[in-house]
């Protein structure tokens, strides 16, 4: 019978793998991996499969966000559909469009909420980014929150385009990975319509338990639309430089002064 203990090897590694949920220095047991191990590998794929098929409760999500919101739907009609075919998950349904428009304003920003590839991160975390992104942008005019079903990150710029906002967040559940099953990105784009490049977007990833908290992406992104305001553009030209100016951190993000 193979020798199913961890082995020195493995036990070398014991306090790296305290700090990191990378599977590493895992040991063997004749030319495998001890059993341990080897089950945590296949519930990590197990759960890993489930986000990615899980379905997204809007009106409890709704519910929790501390400022109004709408729900719409993407162009994809189903969750085959939408990972089969991403261009679906970028535009969204006719009736949403519509409804959109109805909503349209002059607002500094549109945040949008979109399952992704992970309706659990989006489920789990957006509410409080969203609290604590608005804590941070006293005098910004905020549009409806748009949670959006079957989306993928470039809905935004359609739907930024059609309430009239000047920048969009979108906040969207990441692929999962064998560590994290429920990683929520932001992206945050100025001037959003669609046809905007990924180039042209700022990316905050990895926001949940085991990555950045709510509160500490919530001040990145706030950071980040503070520079797009005054700048006029996100995407490669506009770099995280937070730790250039510490004292800026707790200070709320300026509005935008352009297009006033």
């Amino acid at each position: 019978m193979a020798d199913d203990s961890v082995t020195p090897v493995a036990d070398s590694f014991a306090r790296l793998r305290a700090a990191t949920p990378a599977r590493i220095g895992l040991g063997l047991s004749g030319p495998s991996l001890p059993t341990a191990p080897m089950l945590a590998l296949q519930l990590a794929h197990a759960r890993a499969r489930e986000a990615v098929h899980a379905a997204l409760d809007v009106e409890a999500l709704r519910a929790a966000l501390p400022i109004p919101s709408l729900a719409v739907d993407s162009a994809a009609p189903d969750r085959r559909t939408y990972l089969e075919r991403p261009d679906l998950g970028r535009r969204l349904a006719a009736a949403g469009a519509s409804a959109l428009r109805g909503a349209a304003g002059d607002f500094d920003l549109a945040i949008v909420i979109a399952d992704g590839l992970s309706a659990l991160a989006a489920q789990r975390h957006a509410p409080a980014v969203v609290a604590a992104l608005a804590s941070r942008l006293a005098g910004w005019r905020l549009a409806p929150a748009v949670v959006v079903r079957q989306g993928r990150v470039a809905i935004g710029d359609e739907i930024g385009a059609a309430l009239g906002a000047r920048a969009v967040v979108v906040l969207i559940g990441e692929r999962p990975g064998l560590s994290v099953a429920d990683g929520l990105g932001a992206y945050l784009t100025w001037a959003p319509r669609p046809g905007r490049l990924d180039s042209e977007r700022n990316c905050v990833s990895n926001i949940g338990a085991q990555g950045l908290s709510p509160e500490r992406a919530a001040r990145t992104i706030a950071w980040l639309l503070g520079e797009a305001g005054r700048l006029g553009f996100t995407g490669v030209d506009l770099k995280d430089r937070q730790g250039d100016d510490p004292a800026s951190l707790d200070h709320p993000a300026s509005p935008p002064a352009l297009g006033r």
